[in-house]
C-alpha cells in the first residue's frame, strides 16, 4: 500500500480580535440590537391594562412611601426642596438602573434559544437590554417635569445636562450588566443575587438622603459608587439645588468608564462558551 501523501491541516480557532474589533462587529449588528429593543418594548406591555402608565406607577408609589416614611417620620434632610419632590427626581435615576441592571444580567439565558440557533456579537443582548428601558425613563420624565412646574419648580437651562449623567447610568448598567449576563450563563445564582444586590445599591446611593449628609472626606468614594453622581445630578438638574454635584459626577464617570470597559472585555472572554453552557 502506497504511503498517503501529508495533507495540509487547518486549525479553526475562537476569534482572538481587539476590543475594537468585536465593537464594530457590534456596531455591525445594531439592526439586531433595534429589533431586539423593539421586541422587548412590545413583549413588556402586550396584554396590559394601563400599558406604559406603568412607567410610572413605581417610582410614584416608591416616593408615596419614601415621603411617609422618611420625609414625616424621621425627619431626613432633603437640601431645601420638599422630600417628596426630592425623592422622586432620585427614583427616576435610580428605577432606570435597576430595570436596566436586571434585564441585562438575564439578557443570556432570557434568549438561550436565539444563541443556540444562530451566531451574532452577543453583546447585542445586554446592550439591547439597557436601551429599551430608556422609553420608561423618557415617559417618566416627561411627566415629571410639568408636574414639577405646578407645584412651583420650574424647569431650567440645566435639563439638557440630563443626557449626559443619563449616558453614565448607561454605560453603568451594561459594564456591570455584561459582566452579570456573563456569570449568569455559567451560575444561576446570579439571578438570585442580583435583587439583592440592587436592594443594597438603593441605600448605598444617596436616594433617601442628600450626598451633603456624607462626610466631605468620604464623598469622594460615594463617587465610586457611578449612580451616586447621577442621582445628585439628576436632582440638581430638575430641582435647581444649589448644592455643585459635578465633582462627585466626575468620579462616577470614570467609575462608570472603567466599568464598562471590564465588562465588555469579560462578556468577550466567557461568551466564547456560552452556546455549550446554556
Amino acid at each position: 500500500m502506497s504511503e498517503q501523501p501529508d495533507r495540509p491541516v487547518r486549525v479553526i480557532s475562537p476569534d482572538q480580535g481587539s476590543i475594537s474589533a468585536y465593537l464594530d462587529e457590534v456596531w455591525a449588528n445594531r439592526d439586531l440590537v433595534a429589533f431586539l429593543v423593539w421586541r422587548d418594548i412590545k413583549v413588556r406591555y402586550r396584554q396590559t391594562f394601563f400599558g406604559a402608565a406603568w412607567a410610572l406607577v413605581p417610582p410614584f408609589f416608591t416616593m408615596v412611601v419614601f415621603t411617609l416614611i422618611f420625609g414625616t417620620l424621621v425627619k431626613v434632610a432633603s437640601d431645601g426642596q420638599p422630600y417628596w419632590a426630592f425623592s422622586i427626581c432620585a427614583l427616576t435615576a435610580w428605577n432606570y438602573f435597576s430595570q436596566a441592571l436586571t434585564n441585562a444580567a438575564n439578557s443570556a439565558i432570557n434568549n438561550s434559544s436565539l444563541i443556540e440557533k444562530v451566531y451574532f456579537p452577543r453583546l447585542s443582548l445586554p446592550l439591547s437590554a439597557i436601551v429599551s428601558p430608556l422609553l420608561d425613563l423618557t415617559i417618566a420624565l416627561a411627566f415629571l417635569v410639568p408636574v414639577l412646574a405646578i407645584a412651583g419648580i420650574m424647569p431650567s437651562v440645566r435639563l439638557p445636562l440630563l443626557v449626559p449623567l443619563i449616558a453614565i447610568a448607561l454605560a453603568t448598567a451594561l459594564g456591570l450588566g455584561a459582566i452579570l449576563a456573563a456569570l449568569n450563563v455559567r451560575y444561576r445564582d446570579v439571578r438570585h443575587l442580583v435583587p439583592l444586590l440592587l436592594q443594597l445599591g438603593l441605600f448605598a446611593t444617596p436616594v433617601v438622603y442628600p450626598a451633603s449628609l456624607v462626610p466631605e472626606g468620604l464623598r469622594p468614594l460615594l463617587g465610586l459608587n457611578p449612580m451616586a453622581g447621577v442621582v445628585e445630578g439628576f436632582r440638581w438638574a430638575l430641582l435647581g439645588s444649589a448644592t455643585d454635584p459635578w465633582p462627585l459626577v466626575g468620579v462616577s464617570a470614570v467609575t462608570a468608564l472603567v466599568l464598562l470597559a471590564c465588562g465588555v472585555v469579560v462578556f468577550m472572554r466567557l461568551e466564547r462558551g456560552f452556546a455549550d453552557l446554556i
